[in-house]
C-alpha cells in the first residue's frame, strides 16, 4: 500500500515551525526605542515659514513637518521660492519630501530626503538629541550624483517658535561648504 503524501504534511508544518521558532529563539531581541523616541523632535511639528540664502540666491521657504503612520515616522515637507536675482537670473523653485525613522538596531535617528531634481539623500543623526544641542545629520549615501559627494543638514533651535536650517555640501575629497542657510519661524501648530 502506498502512503498518501498527504498525510505527511502536517508533520512537515510541524517541523518547519519548531526550526522557525528555535532559530527565532537563539537570535537577540531588537533594540528597545527610548519610551518615547520622538520627543525630541516633537518641537518641529507645525508649519514653518522664513528666508534664507546660499548659492541659488536670497528666497523664501515653507516647511510642514507632521507625524504619519500612526505616529512611527515624522515627515517634513519643504518648499524654497528664489526669484529671478543678479545671482540667479531664471530663479528657481525648489521642493523635497522627508521621512525621519527611529532605528532601533543603531540606536538612532535616520532621514531619507527626496529632492524634486531627482536626488535621494539618505542622512544618519550624528550625535544623539539633547537639550540646546544642534540637530547635526549627515549623509550615509545620496543617489543620482556623482560617487563620493556628502551632504549635512543642521538644524538649530534658537527658541521654541524658530529654528536656523543649514544645508551643507562636499565634493568628493572636499571639505563641506555652506550651499544654503535660512531662519525658519512657526505660523501655526505648536507642539503638544
Amino acid at each position: 500500500m502506498t502512503r498518501s503524501p498527504i498525510r505527511f504534511i502536517p508533520a512537515f508544518v510541524l517541523l518547519v515551525s519548531a526550526i522557525g521558532l528555535t532559530a527565532a529563539s537563539s537570535q537577540e531581541p531588537p533594540a528597545a526605542a527610548p519610551a518615547d523616541a520622538w520627543a525630541p523632535f516633537r518641537a518641529f511639528v507645525g508649519t514653518w515659514k522664513g528666508a534664507g540664502e546660499g548659492s541659488p540666491g536670497q528666497g523664501t521657504g515653507e516647511q510642514t513637518f507632521a507625524f504619519i503612520l500612526r505616529g512611527t515616522y515624522l515627515q517634513v515637507r519643504n518648499k524654497a521660492v528664489y526669484p529671478p536675482q543678479e545671482k540667479n537670473a531664471k530663479g528657481e523653485v525648489h521642493e523635497d519630501m522627508g521621512v525621519f525613522s527611529y532605528d532601533k538596531a543603531r540606536k538612532t535617528y535616520v532621514l531619507r530626503q527626496f529632492h524634486v531634481e531627482g536626488f535621494v539623500n539618505q542622512y544618519v543623526l550624528e550625535a544623539p538629541p539633547a537639550e540646546g544641542r544642534p540637530f547635526v545629520f549627515v549623509t550615509e549615501s545620496i543617489e543620482n550624483i556623482p560617487a563620493g559627494f556628502r551632504a549635512r543638514l543642521t538644524y538649530k533651535f534658537l527658541d521654541a517658535d524658530t529654528f536656523e536650517q543649514t544645508f551643507d555640501l562636499a565634493e568628493p575629497g572636499q571639505e563641506f561648504t555652506c550651499y544654503s542657510k535660512g531662519v525658519m519661524k512657526r505660523v501655526k501648530g505648536a507642539p503638544k
